[in-house]
């Protein structure tokens, strides 16, 4: 019998834990416990979590966290999602509840202050690319795919549990026609209105991912630039400064000051922590679906 290989599965905790928050709170089912504290995203959190776990079959896990609200990005740009709204009310508990409930189940939860959960993530996968163990990357945000590598694959979250479009060298490069790392000259043309940078105003994702088809790369369409349409010209002249910045903004940090344990991430199995927690938090849905 041949060993298993090794897989790192690096979660992105915050996604996991507002999809789950926002799949049942547009019906109010917020599951407020004994105490009064709402705990559907964090049970929610934690199925996505099994649900990933039972299909990746990875040797080791890992959870990385936002820690905080302001990062690098809002000291290069003051947009950077600066309209994005505050969590609900019924949320906001449920942010550290989902770490100590993760770490009760015996999951390593990282953060570094000043970087976002994605440039732990990324991090993580650089990290790992040179240990011989591969990764798999979790989460609902597509701005990931720009990691993937050989090491590394991206599974993207869809609809219901244990349900994700997962995208290798190989997958990503048919779905886009693109490099991974071209991918982050799209992103850096188009915009993002969700994360509060403009790009190139005028120019959206299927112009981005023609114009780097053709010419490769940002440098590669300016060195080129007397080539494309006259309103193109335009655009591009006018943005200029805020494309390079852009650019800055779209690319994961791949070199955070993170430090954690690779023995301390292989999972256990249920522990009596793990029950104690769910008992005192009242997760009656994780009772069911998890510990029995």
């Amino acid at each position: 019998m041949t060993n298993q290989k090794e897989n790192l599965l690096v979660v992105d905790g915050m996604a996991l834990l507002f999809r789950a928050f926002f799949a049942t709170a547009v019906s109010k089912q917020f599951m407020v416990n004994q105490h009064g504290v709402p705990t559907n995203g964090v049970q929610g959190f934690m199925k996505h979590l099994f649900a990933a776990i039972e299909q990746n079959n990875p040797t080791h896990t890992l959870i990385c966290w936002d820690m905080g609200s302001k990062t690098f990005r809002n000291e290069l740009y003051n947009g950077y999602k600066a309209d994005r709204k505050a969590p609900p009310e019924e949320m906001r508990p449920q942010f550290d509840l989902a770490k100590e409930v993760a770490a009760s189940f015996g999951f390593v939860n990282v953060g570094v202050p000043g970087f976002e959960a994605d440039d732990c993530i990324g991090t993580v996968t650089v990290q790992m690319a040179n240990t011989g163990i591969s990764t798999t990357v979790l989460s609902g945000d597509k701005d990931l795919l720009q990691l993937v590598a050989p090491t590394n694959d991206v599974w993207i979250l869809q609809k219901g549990y244990g349900n994700y479009k997962q995208y290798n060298e190989l997958a990503f490069a048919e779905e886009w026609g693109i490099t991974p790392t071209q991918f982050i000259d799209v992103k850096a043309l188009m915009g993002d209105t969700s994360d509060g940078y403009p790009g190139v105003r005028g120019i959206g994702e299927k112009t981005a991912l023609k114009l780097i088809q053709e010419y490769e790369t940002i440098d590669g369409i300016l060195a080129h630039i007397d080539q494309l349409k006259p309103g193109q010209q335009t655009k591009l002249k006018e943005d200029l400064e805020m494309l390079r910045l852009s650019r800055q903004l779209a690319e994961i940090h791949t070199s955070v000051p993170l430090e954690f344990d690779i023995g301390a991430c292989v999972y256990q199995g249920i522990n009596e922590d793990a029950i104690d927690v769910v008992e005192r938090y009242g997760l009656k849905t994780l009772r069911r679906d998890i510990l029995l």
